[in-house]
């Protein structure tokens, strides 16, 4: 019994020395206290040196939709930035300054999270990545605009993309940026403002039959004057038709309707009678009314007609002048000038014959075909009156 219990003595003491060892390792130099020490050293020295911020800090609202948004990064160069709002949809931007920061290149949508996600590599090409998401404000006054011609359209090859805005815009430059237009096949369109709530594009020379035209309306979120954003995003596209062309000597009464520059049919007409004459000059077909009144009132010429059925009506400009059917004119088509600045052709009352020239016409045309009027004693007419930009040059148009 004894010598069993100095036998497990000794073992205890044994146990206890093997332990006492391995605890006292460090004393050998080979123990884990100083390889723990070169191990946080050596991940310490993996740590990337560049230093990436986000402006504006996680977790902002009412964020500006323009100007707001920086990625900036310190002793690295960014490599990669990805901002998307909560549909997934990514911000278009760029790295600048040799790598130093990122910007975005279009204004942000209103009231709408964004996610931010950046990477950075150091000299060393130790990576560090940031992350953050902020909310934009929400505006309380806001703008949209009213566009011609209609998404799915065809329309003739004089027919401009016009935008009527809701407010007087005062960053013309800022809504302009936000519409993108593209066509196919490939050509230059470039936007003019008439006043500070109309904004027409057009190429130089009409549109070629055929084109297609997509645009990218993207008002969500642009400030176009102080407070004010626009709130309409909108994707649209529309078709150049047939290229038809009319052109209407006022001194010889005549109307030469053209398709690809070939004349297809000459119809006599009347014009603006003296004192009353048609504007010269290129004008694009707005609208078409197969039946309309036309009060003199409402172009300021007082009680002197009231005509309740005015059939065949096509507008070309905003104050009144029309090219339409004509059933009371007698024989003055092909003879001499009657109108109040109108283009008259030969009609009957009610518009129910297809074969007299005013049906024939109305029947083979479509809004945005031009009509050219020459000779005329009156002048040109403007270029905003109507969706008449063609009468202004390239170079005033691009100013």
């Amino acid at each position: 019994m004894r010598a069993r219990g100095r036998k497990g003595l000794a073992l205890i003491a044994g146990a206890l020395l093997v332990t006492l060892t391995a605890c006292g390792g460090g004393d050998s130099g080979s123990g884990s206290g100083d390889g723990k020490g070169k191990d946080a050293g050596a991940q310490q020295g993996k740590q990337s040196a560049a230093a990436v911020t986000i402006s504006p800090k996680s977790g902002a609202t009412g964020v500006d939709t323009s100007g707001a948004l920086k990625v900036n990064v310190a002793k690295g160069k960014l490599t990669e930035v990805t901002v998307k709002d909560a549909k997934g949809a990514e911000v278009e931007g760029a790295i600048t300054g040799g790598g130093a920061s990122w910007t975005p290149s279009t204004h942000l949508a209103a009231a709408t999270k964004y996610t931010v996600h950046a990477v950075a590599k150091d000299s060393e090409g130790r990576e560090a990545a940031e992350d953050a998401s902020f909310t934009t404000l929400t505006p309380k006054n806001t703008f949209i605009g009213d566009f011609t011609p209609e998404d799915g359209s065809t329309v003739g090859v004089g027919m401009p993309f016009s935008v009527h805005f809701t407010r007087g815009i005062t960053d013309p430059r800022a809504v302009e940026k936000a519409i993108k237009i593209k066509t196919e096949p490939a050509v230059d369109v470039e936007g003019h403002w008439f006043g500070n709530d109309r904004l027409d594009f057009r190429p130089e020379k009409y549109w070629k039959s055929g084109t297609k035209v997509t645009v990218d309306l993207d008002l969500d979120g642009v400030e176009g004057r102080a407070g004010v954003y626009g709130k309409q995003h909108k994707t649209l596209t529309f078709t150049i038709g047939r290229n038809q062309v009319s052109y209407v000597d006022a001194g010889k009464h005549t109307m030469k309707v053209t398709q690809d520059g070939k004349v297809i049919k000459t119809i006599p007409v009347t014009t603006g009678k003296p004192g009353y004459d048609t504007w010269n000059g290129q004008m694009v077909m707005r609208e078409k009314l197969a039946v309309t009144r036309m009060n003199g009132e409402t172009v300021g010429y007082g009680g002197e007609y009231d005509i309740k059925d005015v059939p065949h009506a096509i507008r070309l400009t905003d104050s009144g002048t029309f090219i339409h059917g004509n059933y009371w004119g007698g024989d003055a088509f092909g003879n001499y000038n009657a109108s109040h600045g109108c283009v008259g052709l030969r009609d009957v009352r009610g518009g129910y014959d297809k074969d007299v020239p005013a049906a024939w016409f109305f029947n083979h045309s479509m809004s945005g075909d031009v009509v050219v009027v020459k000779n005329s004693h009156d002048r040109t007419v403007d270029p905003g009156n109507g969706l008449n930009g063609w009468n202004m040059s390239w170079a005033d148009w691009t100013k």
